[in-house]
């Protein structure tokens, strides 16, 4: 890719970030969502693993740094109003979220209350020790 312009096109927030829902390739479930900047994006595409502003640290995280859960690019798509990204990975280890469960969105409504549905994968202090 020589120009940037498939980077231009998109409708970055005020903030210089776009939001990015992350599915499994295989199964559709959805494991994530997370923010990008130009340079994540970038490197995302480059490398074909993802890449994320963490906006807590104030930096850029490549997924499974620490955890070895990295997320392998299978496909990247952007919505029609150009401000979402859908990435479309294969999560190594089936592992996407900090607590260890194959998904981040493991909480539940149910009855006015958030129930935890989901079951742990491996205990997160295996995963980051």
């Amino acid at each position: 890719m020589e120009t940037e312009n498939w980077l231009n096109r998109i409708n970055w927030a005020h903030d210089g970030l776009v939001p990015a829902i992350v599915q499994d390739a295989i199964s559709g479930q959805i494991l994530m969502m997370a923010w990008m900047n130009r340079e994540a994006l970038k490197r995302t595409v480059s490398t074909g693993q993802a890449v994320y502003w963490s906006r807590s640290r104030k930096k850029l995280w490549h997924k499974g740094e620490e955890s070895g859960h990295v997320q392998n690019i299978r496909e990247i798509r952007l919505d029609c109003d150009e401000d979402v990204l859908l990435l479309s990975v294969e999560q190594v280890g089936g592992i996407a979220c900090h607590t260890g469960r194959a998904s981040c969105f493991f909480n539940r409504l149910e009855n006015g209350q958030w129930l935890a549905v989901d079951p742990v994968l491996k205990d997160p202090e295996e995963i980051y020790s």
